[in-house]
């Protein structure tokens, strides 16, 4: 491997976000695999991200794929890196995404960046600190109350669509697709699940990684289809036909409702099948490429006709909505910044890189 010089492949995804229903995370299940996991403690502004990011970076660069997951918080920020081939990962577990260790000592072990910095230099803004604290959980209560009206309004526009619905074409339309994608392989193990976000709402608004998580998947199923069309429940079915013939299944869940689903990925079946409507929504563009139009496939025809206005006056209220809650987020970017501040003058970063060249040193005497 040190004489590859090839970079190795990077993988792109969230573990958490700002949703309807709060933040939410999945962080424990891309753990799974890994046989020593690190974590980070400290506040912001001590080098968490920029510890991951040197590492991963390096590994990247020696030939070993990476697993960048991202900061639903901050686009330029990581919240873990994950080696694969060295079993090992290095997570932020800070607020809002606390990571229990199972193992402590074992699996986990924790890494606490406080002890670089000065607490002499913090205390003359204890009180600013604190006001900016409750600054940032009032901004995110709004931000998150936001998000929730526009998903009940959102349920109203699903409504519209699933009175519509063809239910028994909905579900052969279903089986006939686990039957196409899976059939009658299986394997004899158990399948390891893992649940992620591709895409989040972040204070610079929706973003994604559709693009970076699809690449190397030979075929891609494009699911079109309105709100309230079968999309999630689809893929659902699919996903848990996966997992019950024993291939390994990636689940990304809906970053505004992580109840639903945005996407299925069964790489032992080289196929990845995802919901390509807005704020995510992409068409074919190379060889293998399909579309699955549920809309045309299971709806009564004229329905976006019939309830034309109706359907407008609903998608402004919701739209209205999603973006109030993204605009309460960007303000999140500069008490960030303000607190980052403070204790980036209190921090002796030298420390911070021994805590770095610690970690690497044991993960190059894993490989």
């Amino acid at each position: 491997m040190e004489g590859n010089h090839l970079p190795g492949k990077e993988l792109n995804y969230y573990g958490g976000g700002n949703t309807a229903k709060g933040f939410v995370h999945f962080f424990e299940s891309n753990f799974q695999e890994l046989d020593r996991l690190f974590i980070l403690k400290g506040g912001p502004g001590t080098g968490k991200s920029t510890l991951m990011k040197s590492i991963g970076e390096e590994w990247r660069d020696k030939g070993y794929d990476v697993e960048w997951i991202h900061c639903s918080a901050d686009v330029g920020s990581i919240d873990a890196v994950l080696i694969p081939s060295l079993k090992i990962g290095i997570v932020d577990g800070t607020a809002p995404h606390i990571i229990e260790p199972s193992l402590p000592g074992v699996f986990e072990e924790y890494v606490d960046l406080g002890i670089a910095w000065d607490r002499n230099k913090l205390l003359p803004y204890k009180e600013e600190i604190i006001q900016i604290n409750q600054d940032l959980k009032e901004i995110y209560k709004n931000a998150y109350d936001s998000f929730h009206k526009g998903l009940l309004i959102h349920d109203e526009l699903e409504k519209i669509y699933i009175n519509e619905m063809n239910f028994e074409k909905a579900n052969l339309v279903t089986e006939e697709w686990i039957e196409r994608l899976i059939g009658v392989n299986s394997l004899s193990k158990n399948s390891i699940v893992k649940h992620r976000f591709l895409g989040a709402t972040t204070p610079d608004g929706t973003v994604n990684f559709v693009e970076n998580i699809t690449q190397d998947i030979p075929k891609r199923y494009f699911i079109k289809g309105r709100a309230g069309t079968g999309k999630s429940t689809m893929m659902k079915k699919i996903a848990a036909a996966a997992e019950s013939k024993g291939f390994n299944t990636e689940i990304y869940h809906c970053g505004f409702d992580p109840l639903s689903l945005d996407m299925i990925v069964v790489k032992e079946l080289d196929f990845v099948i995802f919901d390509s409507t807005a704020p995510h929504e992409y068409f074919p563009s190379r060889e293998g490429d399909s579309i699955i139009d549920l809309y045309e496939l299971v709806v009564t025809p004229g329905t976006d006709e019939k309830y034309k206005d109706e359907i407008n006056e609903v998608t402004k209220k919701y739209k209205f909505e999603v973006q109030k809650g993204i605009e309460f987020l960007s303000q999140t970017k500069e008490k960030r910044k303000q607190l980052e501040q403070i204790y980036i003058q209190a921090m002796d970063f030298s420390i911070v890189d021994e805590s770095r060249e610690r970690i690497n040193e044991i993960m190059k005497k894993t490989k």
